[in-house]
């Protein structure tokens, strides 16, 4: 800057002062720098002037898996608002690996950034580290909340699942549950809202055994685990939720692999019904009945809620720091 100063001849504070906001000079004074830069190709590092503001324009967002159509989804509307708004969200994925978050977290405070939107491993959390950064900047989760306090927008699992279970319970053989891998407090959190809502339905809650896997490969998870059990005693009803689509992509393709036909009918061997709505599902074989989770209305209201929080001139305080949505039934062929 300094350097680019003396080039266009002008002091480094009115160059300063351009870089920060272009109509606060005259606009002969922005003729010249635009020209000027034009003329040497100069471009302030975007860091450098972060890290010399007292809060920067970054927001941080941390997701567990970058090829997620979930994710994707979520980050993509989160970089919509925020860019709309005049920030910049820099996505990293902590790849479902607990040093890698952490490692995320470290990166993104060298960064200076302002706030950040992250969806926690949880159980594999470094639960100290997270709430070091979240004493320092404002901090929002999804999908999955950090503990009881924290700031969070996501599912309402409890809805979700009893709305599952009594279409489930109602048009035919009661469900069993078939469990995700434990990589996040989403995977306990689901399996209490369904054996919840068995209760409240006067009926009896059937947990299927699986191994203890901590892997983000959830349709490999299923298709082993879904074989195995089907090769053995077999699932303890005809009718099988899984606690997120991906983890039924793996019991719908064992059941194939095995000759069982899955669907909704007198001839089908078994019914396969899911969790999330994964984009997916509807061109799965069968097409998969599920309760659909509101992608862009977490992520917007993730990112919304952070601004609001990050707005020290706003008067407005956020009614909770807790957002649960409702989830929407699709009714498709597997169930």
């Amino acid at each position: 800057m300094e350097d680019f100063s003396a080039f266009v001849g002008l002091s480094r504070t009115t160059v300063s002062k351009y870089f920060n906001d272009p109509s606060s000079v005259r606009k002969n004074t922005r003729n010249v720098i635009e020209a000027a830069q034009r003329k040497s190709g100069f471009r302030p590092s975007m860091f450098a002037v972060n890290l010399n503001r007292r809060r920067s324009n970054i927001l941080g967002v941390i997701i567990p898996n970058s090829t997620d159509p979930f994710y994707m989804a979520l980050t993509r509307r989160i970089e919509t608002i925020a860019n709309e708004a005049g920030f910049l969200a820099f996505v990293l994925s902590s790849d479902g690996r607990a040093e890698m978050e952490d490692q995320a977290i470290q990166t993104f405070k060298s960064m200076n950034i302002a706030g950040a939107i992250i969806a926690p491993l949880g159980v594999q959390s470094h639960h100290r580290i997270l709430a070091e950064l979240g004493s320092s900047i404002p901090l929002i989760y999804v999908d999955s909340p950090l503990d009881e306090t924290s700031s969070f927008v996501g599912t309402d699992n409890r809805q979700s699942f009893r709305l599952i279970v009594d279409y489930l319970c109602r048009s035919g053989e009661p469900p069993c549950y078939f469990a995700m891998p434990l990589v996040n407090n989403n995977a306990q959190a689901r399996q209490d809202a369904y054996v919840e809502a068995m209760q409240q339905f006067k009926m009896t809650p059937e947990i299927v055994p699986v191994v203890d896997a901590r892997s983000w490969d959830f349709e490999k998870f299923g298709f082993d685990e879904a074989l195995r059990i089907l090769k053995g005693q077999g699932f303890p009803t005809r009718t099988v939720l899984c606690a997120n689509d991906r983890v039924a992509f793996g019991v719908i393709a064992a059941a194939y692999q095995l000759g069982l036909k899955v669907g909704h009918g007198a001839d089908c061997d078994m019914r396969v019904a899911g969790h999330d709505d994964h984009p997916l599902s509807r061109y799965a074989c069968p097409p998969i009945t599920t309760v659909a989770q509101n992608y862009n209305e977490i992520g917007r209201l993730a990112i919304e809620l952070l601004l609001e929080r990050l707005d020290e001139k706003s008067s407005a305080k956020p009614e909770s720091g807790r957002i649960l949505l409702n989830a929407e039934l699709m009714l498709r062929s597997s169930a």
